[in-house]
C-alpha cells in the first residue's frame, strides 16, 4: 500500500476492475428482491454541471446501499437528446444538431463513468435514436386509433425565436422558458393527447403514493384542478346564442354585476369586426399574458362591448366587457364577476367603477364592507340579498339553486378541471416525427406499422429558424398508404416531454423488438426516482400519463410508474456583479472575488481580485452560466478526485434541501479522506490481522470503541436505507474515525478491534466513495471487492452497556447528568437523581412534586 493517497490512481483501478468484471450490469433474477434507481436522464448540452452531480450521486448512494442488502439493482443512465438547444447551436456553429447532440453524449458519458456511477451501460437510452422513438410513433398510432389523440385548431403559446409552440408551464412571465422572448398567442392546427380522460385517476392516484414528496403532490393536484360546480347560461338583451359560464359559487349570483369574456370569444371576435376600437384593443391583449398565474400579476385592463346579459335568478341586465385576465383555453373562456366576494373581479371593477355588491356574509351577522374590500371565505357563511334563497348556508344554497336552474333548464352541476389535453405538436426540427401522413382524399392518415419508424433526417442545414422538414421535398412528399394518392407528411414534431415520459420503462428491456416486454414487468414500477421538484406538473404528469397508456395499452400491468420520488435540493452558489459601460451586468466568477464578512459571515464588502472594482454582492443563488457562478465538475475531479466530490455533495446538506456550495467544505471533505487513508496505512504496515472479529480479552477501551462502531453501523445503515439522510451518516462516520484516531490501544487484541473498525468504515463508505474504499478494502487483506461485500452486520453483543448515562432536568432545564446501572430500577434512578449534588442545589428547600424517568434517556425534577 503506497504512503500517500493517490485519488486518480485509485479511481482509474477501481473503475478498470468495475469495467472487467461488468459489477454493474444486470440481470433479471426471479430467486433475488429487485431494485430499481432511477435519476431523471440529463440533455446532453455537452457539460456536467452540479445538479447533475448531486442528482446522480445520490442515485448511486441508495443503489449501492441496495446492493449491500442483497438486491438485484437496477440502475441506468441515457439521455434526453431531443430538443431546441441543439437546433440553436445548429444555426449558430453551422453543425447539425445530430452531430452536436452525439458528441455532446459521447464527452457527457465520459464524464459520468469518470464519477463512478454504477450504471448498467447496456442498457443505455438515446431518445433521438430511431430505435428508440420508432415505438413512441407506434404507441401514437394506437391512441389515434381508440380516440386518444386528436388535432385541433387551438390558441397556443407562440414563441417567435424559437418559432414553436410552448406548453403554458414554458411561460415564464410571459416570455419562453428558453428563449426568453416575448410570447404571443395564435391559432394553428395541433395535435393533442387526451390527458383529460385520465384526470381523475390521476388526480385519485396520488393518494396512493405515499413515497412521493406533500408539495409535488399539492402542485399536481393544483395543476388538474378538479371542482365540483355549475355550467349555467346568461341570456342576452339582444338575443342569440346565451353567455355560458362556469362557476363554483353560485352562491354568490345575486352580487354578479358584470360579465367578462377572452379575446378569442366569440362574442369579443364579433365585437371586433364591428368597431376597430375593441379591434385594436384585442390585439393588444393577445400579445399579452398567456398563463393563469402571468395574468394575476398583470395590471387588469378591459372595454365594454355593449353587450348586456341577463341574470338568471335577478333578472336585472348585466354588462359584458373583454378583459385580460380571461383565457378562452380555460372553462368556457366567459365568467360572471362578482366583485363583492373575488379579489381580481374587485379590482377590475374599482378600476372600471362597476357596481360592488354583498351575496354573502358571515353567519355571526358581523357587518362587512365589500365594496372596501372583498369578503371571500366559503365557510360559516350566510346568503344575504339573495331572493328566495337568502339565509342560506353555502352547501344548502348551492343545492338550491342548483336544483332551481335545473328545473329552469338554464344550468346543471358539473365537475370542471383545470388540466387541458396535452398539446404534442411543436414546429422544429430536432424531435420525433408525428407517424401521420396528410392526403387530401383521406384526411390524417397514421403510419403503418411497417413503414415506421418515420426516421428523422440528419444530415441537415438550416435556413434562419425555419425547419428542414418543410423544406425537404424528398421527405415531406409521400403516397398515401391508404388510397396511393399524393400525400405529404406531418411537418410537426412531438414535444420532447413525450420521450421523456416512458424512457424509464424503455430501460427494463431495452433491446426488445418491440415497446417494451415481459421484463418491464419485472422491474416497474420504478422503487426509487430521483430528480427536481422544477419538473412535478410537466414532466412528472405527463410521465404518470404516459405510465397509464402504456398500461391500457397491454405494455405493462402497474398503475403508476414510480413508488418513492425524491426531489434533490437545488446547488446554490454566491454570485457577484458589476454594472457594464453598456448598462448591463457584468458578473464576476466567486474565485475572483476578495470579501469581507461580519460577525454573522455576512459579506459587508466585496471586490474584484484583479483590479479592486467594487461589486454588489447578490447572496446565495443557484449555480449557472449566466451568473458565473458555476463549480466545473471536471476540473474538481481533477484537484481533488471523484470520491472528494462525491463525499462533498452528500454531507452539505440533506438531499431534499439546498445545497451551499463552500470552497471550503470540499477541501475539508478531502483532509477526511486522506486522514482515512492515513488511518488504514499506518495500521496496514504494522503487519497482518486476526481474520475473525475479536471479541474475548477486550479491556475497556476496547469494549467502548466497538460499541461505538456497531451504534455507527446501525445509525448509518439507517440514516441511508431508510431516513436518505447522507449527511448525517457521513457525519456518524466521521465520529468513529476520530474515535479511531484517539485509541491507543496496542497487542493483537487491540489490532483486531481496529481491523473490526476500519473495514466497517471502508464499508459503510462504499457507496459514497466507492473508489476509496475499494483500495482500503484490498490493502486491508480481505478477499473479493469492496463493491461486492455486504453491508456489515451489527453485533448486538457489543452494543450493550454496563451504565447508561441520563440526562437529569429540574422544572424541564438541564441541570446535571447521572451514570446508572443499564439494568437500574426506576427507584433506584430516582434515588440516584435526588442525591445528585447539582440536583439538590436546584431544588433547594422545595417540594419535590414527582419525578419523571424516561428509561435510557432522562430525569425530569418537578419542585415548584
Amino acid at each position: 500500500m503506497e504512503k500517500q493517497y493517490d485519488p486518480a490512481r485509485l479511481e482509474t483501478d477501481a473503475q478498470a476492475y468495475w469495467d472487467d468484471q461488468g459489477c454493474f450490469r444486470v440481470t433479471e433474477d426471479p430467486e433475488r428482491e429487485s431494485f430499481y434507481c432511477l435519476s431523471m436522464l440529463p440533455y446532453p448540452s455537452g457539460r456536467l454541471h452540479m445538479g447533475h452531480v448531486r442528482n446522480y450521486t445520490i442515485g448511486d448512494v441508495i443503489s449501492r446501499y441496495q446492493r449491500m442488502q442483497g438486491r438485484n439493482v437496477l440502475q441506468p443512465m441515457g439521455w434526453d437528446a431531443f430538443g431546441l438547444p441543439a437546433e440553436n447551436a445548429a444555426i449558430k456553429r453551422g453543425v447539425p444538431p445530430a452531430e452536436w447532440t452525439y458528441q455532446n453524449i459521447d464527452h457527457m458519458r465520459r464524464q459520468l463513468q469518470r464519477m463512478g456511477y454504477g450504471y448498467d451501460w447496456s442498457r443505455e437510452v438515446t431518445t433521438c435514436s430511431p430505435s428508440y422513438y420508432r415505438w413512441e410513433q407506434q404507441m401514437f398510432t394506437r391512441l389515434l386509433e381508440r380516440g386518444l389523440v386528436y388535432r385541433a385548431s387551438a390558441v397556443v403559446n407562440w414563441d417567435p425565436v424559437d418559432q414553436t409552440v410552448l406548453a403554458n408551464e414554458q411561460v415564464v412571465e410571459g416570455r419562453g422558458w428558453r428563449s426568453g422572448a416575448k410570447v404571443e398567442r395564435r391559432e394553428i392546427p395541433q395535435w393533442f393527447l387526451r390527458i383529460t380522460d385520465y384526470a381523475d385517476e390521476l388526480l385519485d392516484g396520488l393518494d396512493a403514493l405515499p413515497g412521493w414528496p406533500d408539495a409535488v403532490k399539492t402542485m399536481q393536484r393544483n395543476w388538474i384542478g378538479r371542482s365540483q360546480g355549475i355550467e349555467l347560461d346568461f341570456a342576452l338583451a339582444r338575443g342569440g346564442e346565451p353567455l355560458r359560464v362556469y362557476t363554483t359559487r353560485p352562491d354568490t349570483l345575486y352580487a354578479a354585476t358584470y360579465m367578462a369574456v377572452a379575446a378569442d370569444h366569440p362574442l369579443a371576435v364579433e365585437a371586433g369586426r364591428q368597431d376597430v376600437t375593441v379591434a385594436a384593443f384585442l390585439h393588444e391583449i393577445r400579445q399579452g399574458a398567456v398563463t393563469e398565474e402571468a395574468m394575476e400579476k398583470l395590471e387588469k385592463k378591459g372595454m365594454p362591448l355593449g353587450v348586456e346579459a341577463i341574470n338568471p335568478l335577478s333578472g336585472e341586465r348585466i354588462p359584458v366587457w373583454v378583459a385580460n385576465f380571461v383565457l378562452m383555453g380555460y372553462g368556457t373562456g366567459a365568467i360572471m364577476a362578482v366583485p363583492g366576494h373575488d379579489a381580481r373581479d374587485h379590482e377590475f371593477a374599482t378600476r372600471f367603477g362597476l357596481p360592488i355588491r354583498q351575496a354573502v356574509g358571515p353567519a355571526d351577522g358581523t357587518a362587512v364592507d365589500v365594496e372596501a374590500e372583498p369578503w371571500t371565505a366559503k365557510e360559516h357563511l350566510v346568503t344575504v340579498n339573495a331572493g328566495p334563497f337568502t339565509g342560506m348556508d353555502f352547501a344548502t344554497a348551492f343545492d338550491a339553486i342548483a336544483r332551481h336552474l335545473e328545473a329552469e333548464g338554464i344550468g346543471r352541476r358539473t365537475t370542471n378541471y383545470r388540466l387541458r389535453d396535452w398539446g404534442v405538436s411543436r414546429q422544429r426540427y430536432w424531435g420525433c416525427p408525428i407517424p401521420v401522413i396528410h392526403c387530401p382524399d383521406c384526411g390524417a392518415v397514421p403510419v403503418p406499422d411497417e413503414d415506421l419508424p418515420v426516421t428523422l433526417p440528419e444530415n441537415v442545414t438550416f435556413s434562419g429558424v425555419q425547419s428542414p422538414l418543410r423544406t425537404d421535398e424528398a421527405w415531406r412528399r409521400v403516397v398515401c398508404p391508404c388510397c396511393g394518392g399524393g400525400a405529404e407528411r406531418e411537418t410537426d414534431t412531438f414535444d420532447t416531454f413525450v420521450e421523456s415520459s416512458w424512457y424509464y420503462a424503455r430501460y427494463c428491456s431495452p433491446d426488445a423488438d418491440a415497446m417494451l416486454d415481459e421484463r418491464a414487468d419485472h422491474w416497474l414500477p420504478v422503487d426509487q426516482y430521483i430528480g427536481g421538484i422544477e419538473h412535478a406538473v410537466m414532466h412528472l404528469l405527463y410521465f404518470r400519463f404516459w405510465h397509464k397508456l402504456m398500461r391500457d395499452l397491454g405494455y405493462i400491468s402497474s398503475d403508476e410508474p414510480a413508488t418513492n420520488l425524491l426531489c434533490q435540493g437545488m446547488v446554490l452558489a454566491e454570485a457577484f456583479y458589476h454594472d457594464s459601460d453598456a448598462g448591463g451586468r457584468e458578473w464576476v466568477a466567486p474565485a475572483d472575488v476578495e470579501t469581507e464578512r461580519d460577525g454573522k459571515g455576512r459579506i459587508v464588502r466585496a471586490t474584484r481580485r484583479s483590479d479592486g472594482a467594487e461589486l454588489v454582492a447578490t447572496g446565495w443563488t443557484t449555480m449557472s452560466k449566466s451568473k458565473n457562478n458555476g463549480e466545473d465538475p471536471e476540473t474538481l475531479v481533477t484537484r481533488f478526485g471523484a470520491d472528494t466530490l462525491r463525499l462533498f455533495t452528500m454531507f452539505a446538506a440533506p438531499p431534499d434541501q439546498a445545497l451551499e456550495w463552500q470552497d471550503s467544505g470540499v477541501e475539508g471533505a478531502s483532509r477526511f479522506l486522506r486522514r482515512l487513508y492515513g488511518l488504514v496505512h499506518d495500521h496496514v504496515s504494522a503487519g497482518p490481522c486476526p481474520a475473525d472479529r475479536v471479541t474475548e480479552g477486550l479491556d475497556d477501551e476496547a469494549v467502548a470503541l466497538r460499541r461505538k462502531l456497531h451504534e455507527t453501523i446501525a445509525k448509518v445503515g439507517d440514516d441511508i436505507g431508510r431516513r436518505y439522510t447522507f449527511n448525517t451518516a457521513i457525519a456518524a462516520i466521521m465520529e468513529l474515525c476520530n474515535a479511531l484516531g484517539r485509541y491507543a490501544g496496542t497487542g493483537p487484541v487491540a489490532r483486531g478491534v481496529r481491523q473490526e473498525a476500519l473495514e466497517a468504515v471502508v464499508l459503510m463508505l462504499q457507496p459514497i466513495t466507492p473508489h476509496l474504499s475499494h483500495g482500503l478494502w484490498t490493502a486491508l487483506g480481505r478477499a473479493g471487492a469492496a463493491v461486492d461485500q455486504p453491508w456489515p452486520a451489527v453485533d448486538e453483543a457489543a452494543l450493550r452497556r454496563d451504565e447508561v448515562e441520563l440526562v437529569v432536568q429540574v422544572n424541564g432545564k438541564l441541570r446535571s447528568r447521572i451514570a446508572v446501572a443499564a439494568d437500574a430500577a426506576e427507584a433506584t434512578i430516582r434515588e440516584q437523581a435526588l442525591a445528585d449534588e447539582h440536583v439538590r442545589r436546584f431544588i433547594d428547600d422545595r417540594t419535590v412534586r414527582k419525578v419523571i424517568v424516561v428509561p435510557g434517556r432522562l430525569v425530569n425534577v418537578v419542585a415548584p
